[in-house]
């Protein structure tokens, strides 16, 4: 199974909530905090490694401010172990 990950240019989103829509692993949240253009931006939440990196949700960004990373071949207990050693590295 392909994992994926995506960035969101927060300082560009407008908070419209379309990709929220677009994913079906619910792994797109929104921000708690307002960006310097005063909206809700949405925010990449995903501790368990839902995302596949289908790319819906940059689809149907009006800004595009969603970029998509597809790493295949990754298996979710790779990326765990990486997760908490660069946590552990800056730590």
């Amino acid at each position: 199974m392909p994992h994926g990950r995506i960035e969101i240019d927060t300082g560009r989103c407008k908070g419209c909530e379309l990709c929220r829509s677009a994913c079906h692993h619910d792994v797109i949240k929104l921000a708690d905090y307002n960006n310097s253009n005063g909206y809700r931006p949405v925010i990449f939440l995903d501790p368990k490694h839902k995302c596949t990196g289908c790319a819906l949700c940059a689809v149907v960004c009006p800004d595009g401010c969603i970029t998509v990373y597809r790493e295949l071949g990754v298996r979710a207990e790779q990326l765990d172990r990486e997760v908490q050693h660069h946590v552990f590295t800056i730590a």
